[in-house]
């Protein structure tokens, strides 16, 4: 079950990672401080509004997995 855990932990990583890098948001470090265009703040639209769902529920999924392996860990 732990081994399971793990495996479903490291899938659920590199899938949130993939999906963060996915995302073409923003141009750089100058965008990171407020220099970014107003074209930045502009409505999602089909395959990337999945992908910003996708990567949310991702995020959940690891952050789930990970509390569980945390506790199961402590018995």
């Amino acid at each position: 079950m732990e081994a399971f855990l793990f495996f479903a932990l490291l899938v659920s990583a590199i899938g949130l990672i993939a999906a963060v890098l996915m995302q073409s948001r923003g141009s750089g470090l100058g965008a990171t401080f407020g220099g970014g265009d107003a074209s930045s703040f502009r409505t999602r639209r089909g395959v990337e509004q999945r992908l910003y769902q996708f990567t949310i529920i991702l995020a959940v999924i690891f952050v789930s997995i990970a509390m569980i392996v945390f506790v199961a860990s402590g018995e």
